[in-house]
């Protein structure tokens, strides 16, 4: 037997949604990403950002995870394992939520969709989805199925002012009746579809999902409908960015298994009010005690980047770290969030960011970073 080399490591090859071919053709560039190879960027990143924030962009988020819930008990397994009320969804309607620990930390954020009595449909993380899955089975004690359904989808995110418009020309279904975190049925230039208002972007828009065997036509269609207002390709760096300046969370940066949603001002989605559920108890104490750390955003007031992992340090002190950071497109200004004592988070804070062993001004300010203009 032939000696194996201790420093060979195997990975798995990564996986690749339908799109994939269509995505190299058009001139994405490709990276690895929670296992899946996935377009970082078309026609740069900051262009995308800007398309979504003043037009409207197109995102493959088909690496995103489905779960299906089914059975008599369906809701009872749901609230078990989730921090919001599931209780509270009406047919048509999604939540964002928390997949909870015992311990009160997060096992992954995802959306819960009600799709009937006894149906629900999890969205969750690409790299959490198997993880998550064997979670939800271990934890099932109930009269329902667990099914892992991540194969049967693709989803497709329409994002930004114009996404409205430019959707509303391949179907028939009336979008402006779908309400913000509400979904409904329908037909997407003949192909059936759930189609939900909703988005990670901090924009208007819609996420559709569909059977695979019809991704690249839609795609296209889809880009082609909304050519004349504007609409691009966007790939994972944009969807990163907006995601930012709406200051939304992001698994394995702001949220993990070390932070519970208090600490991630998550509080508003966790309803200690609807009984018990996997880390209600750990919540509660918290809650009780205060929190000791929170996330808390900042903008850069000297010349530098706070980026991911980043020392914080607050009157002269190392005492946290960014989560995320980067340059803001449409604010044009260089934000990120990051893990504070409770004590030292109160917005116009003045505060340094180590940056290749330089301390570099930062100051805490309000979040979300930006806020979409609703019309009346």
């Amino acid at each position: 037997m032939a000696a194996t080399n201790p420093r060979e490591t195997t990975h798995p090859p990564p996986r690749r949604t339908a799109l994939n071919s269509v995505h190299k053709r058009i001139g994405g560039r490709m990276v690895a990403f929670g296992g899946w190879e996935m377009p970082v960027e078309y026609s740069g990143i900051v262009a995308e950002h800007m398309a979504v924030r003043t037009r409207a962009g197109l995102f493959d988020v088909s690496h995103m995870g489905e779960i299906e819930v089914r059975g008599p008990e369906a809701l009872r397994l749901v609230q078990h394992v989730t921090s919001n009320d599931a209780a509270r969804l009406s047919t048509g309607q999604a939540q964002y939520s928390g997949l909870m620990y015992p311990q009160g930390t997060l096992v992954d954020d995802l959306l819960v969709h009600k799709m009937a009595d006894g149906h629900y449909l999890l969205v969750v993380n690409a790299s959490n989805q198997d993880r998550d899955f064997a979670w939800m089975r271990e934890q099932n004690r109930f009269d329902c199925e667990v099914r892992n359904a991540g194969d049967a989808y693709t989803q497709l995110a329409v994002q930004g002012p114009r996404a409205p418009a430019i959707l509303q020309k391949l179907t028939e279904t009336d979008l402006g009746a779908i309400r913000y975190y509400w979904f409904t049925g329908g037909r997407v230039d003949g192909v059936e579809c759930l189609i939900a208002r909703t988005g990670y972007t901090g924009e208007d828009g819609f996420e559709i999902y569909f059977a695979p065997g019809e991704s690249e036509r839609l795609w296209n269609r889809l880009l082609e409908a909304g050519r004349e207002d504007g609409l691009i390709p966007c790939g994972l760096g944009a969807r990163n960015t907006l995601r930012l300046e709406a200051a939304m969370a992001l698994y394995g940066h702001e949220i993990d298994e070390t932070h519970t949603p208090l600490e991630a001002n998550l509080g508003w989605i966790c309803k200690l009010e609807k009984g018990d559920f996997l880390g209600r108890e750990a919540l509660a104490r918290q809650k009780q005690e205060g929190v000791r750390r929170r996330l808390a955003g900042f903008e850069m007031t000297g010349r530098g980047i706070g980026r991911d992992g980043y020392p914080v340090y607050v009157n002269g002190n190392e005492a946290g770290y960014v989560t995320s950071g980067s340059p803001a497109p449409f604010l044009k200004k260089n934000i990120g969030l990051a893990y504070l004592p409770a004590e030292f988070c109160q917005a116009g804070r003045e505060l340094e960011i180590g940056i290749r062993r330089q301390r570099v001004a930062a100051r805490l300010v309000e979040t979300p970073f930006y806020k979409r203009q609703h019309k009346s």
